[in-house]
């Protein structure tokens, strides 16, 4: 299969289907150490910038607890890594969203099948019930958070209370792609677990291992290398004409503050009306560069560009996200992006 495909033709895995894990060994070997242990503590908080295998780890651990529940068992105790086989029935039944020791929170749709921008406190109440209720035989409940950042505020307080008084057998598996913006409270009832984005030969590693291309297809390796480290990204490069978008749109931004109309018009007629992944891909590159540029700002403690950088970023961000949620037309938001960009670069 060649590594340029349609989001249709992409059979990508699901982290809780994927039994690879790339990259993360020195995390794994921290969680596996833990638990054999017989001291783990309750709750993690796995942090680290998004698609570079966060959940992957969260399931891995999870699948490899739940079908090994003791850990003072040989098997625990000479393992190498969590590695569960993808035919154990544990596996199976993860894969499958039905294993009763399991509970995942994350954002899902509304009444009129739209997803939610927040994980909501009733969704988060089902942990009290989750770990209030009996015991499984093994007596291991795990709870994956995916991901605590977009817990809204009540939602928040209703999962540290659990974290406050977590029941005996419980594991708290916490993703989030800001750790330090976490709140104080549930941070300091978690052990942090930072992981470090891929390599670009671990990001088409990941992406060959969940979606069956091709190793050595050339734009697969391209989009990893533009990935910046996150597989998830590298996924949507690889989607239809992404991989150019992103190129175009970096190419662009090297040339600020100048800027070439004729090409703003050219890249606005290229994000098309109604495609998601070509706004999506021009909005994470822009993101990215301003996330560099924040970055470096704040690493030269230069206060003023700071302030006028993140105000630019989140006027930029809410314009995206006006643009995608009416469906409007996208050379306006073009020209609008580099506008700001040109003001805030001279």
């Amino acid at each position: 299969m060649s590594a340029k495909a349609t989001d249709d033709q992409l059979q990508v895995r699901l982290p809780r289907e994927t039994t690879a894990l790339f990259g993360h060994a020195a995390a794994e070997s921290t969680l596996l150490t833990a638990y054999r242990s017989g001291r783990i503590p309750h709750a993690w908080l796995i942090g680290g910038a998004q698609g570079i295998g966060k959940a992957t780890l969260a399931y891995r651990m999870a699948r490899f607890v739940l079908a090994n529940p003791d850990p003072s068992a040989a098997v625990v105790q000479m393992a190498d890594s969590l590695r569960v086989d993808a035919e154990h029935p544990v596996a199976r039944q993860i894969a499958g969203g039905s294993h009763g020791g399991l509970l995942t929170l994350d954002r899902s749709a509304n009444d009129k099948g739209v997803m939610r921008t927040v994980i909501t406190v009733d969704e988060t109440r089902e942990t009290i019930g989750f770990f209030g209720s009996t015991a499984a035989a093994e007596g291991w409940r795990v709870c994956v958070v995916d991901t605590v950042d977009e817990l809204n505020a009540n939602a928040a307080n209703a999962l540290l209370k659990v974290l406050e008084e977590p029941p005996e057998r419980a594991l708290f598996l916490l993703l989030s792609h800001a750790a330090a913006r976490v709140l104080p409270t549930i941070q300091s009832r978690c052990r942090r677990l930072p992981l470090r984005p891929l390599s670009a030969e671990q990001v088409a590693d990941a992406v060959a291992a969940s979606t069956g291309l091709d190793r050595d297809d050339h734009a697969l390796m391209t989009a990893a290398e533009a990935a910046e480290g996150s597989a998830a990204r590298a996924l949507t490069l690889i989607a239809g004409d992404a991989l150019g978008l992103h190129q175009r749109t970096a190419a662009l931004l090297q040339t600020l503050p100048h800027v070439d109309p004729r090409a703003l018009h050219a890249l606005g007629d290229a994000l098309g009306s109604s495609d998601r992944t070509a706004i999506a891909t021009f909005v994470d590159t822009i993101d990215r560069w301003m996330s560099e540029r924040l970055r470096v700002a704040d690493a030269n403690a230069h206060l003023p560009r700071l302030a006028r950088l993140a105000e630019v970023w989140e006027k930029i961000n809410r314009a995206a996200r006006e643009t995608e949620s009416f469906n409007l037309e996208r050379k306006p938001l073009v020209f609008s992006v580099f506008g700001l960009l040109a003001d805030v670069t001279r």
